[in-house]
């Protein structure tokens, strides 16, 4: 069973290329078969939420809160860990902020 906050492998195409990798990725919420996820990298440049070996990845990674899209659950291989409740709520706020220009209309 699926939970939002659960890290996942799954074949993740990349948005630069018809390339398809088995990537990490964070579940956001599932819905008929349909997961929504962000992506997550070991590239510590990039910008996000810091993911450490620590928590259960398995390397120190960034949460790409920018990089968000939907998979089918048949995609999904396996699940790695769950998410501490401090760093959902890190996930949950980031998102909320970026949503919150919805409800400027300008």
């Amino acid at each position: 069973m699926l939970r939002s906050g659960d890290v996942i492998i799954a074949k993740i195409q990349f948005t630069d290329t018809y390339e398809i990798k088995k990537r990490p990725a964070l579940i956001l919420f599932e819905e008929f078969d349909n997961v929504v996820v962000a992506g997550i990298t070991s590239n510590l440049k990039m910008k996000g939420i810091p993911l450490s070996k620590q928590e259960g990845a398995v390397k120190d990674s960034v949460i790409k809160m920018n990089y968000i899209f939907t998979i089918s659950r048949a995609m999904i291989f396996k699940t790695l860990f769950h998410l501490n409740k401090k760093k959902k709520q890190m996930v949950f706020d980031e998102l909320s902020e970026k949503l919150s220009n919805l409800k400027r209309w300008d």
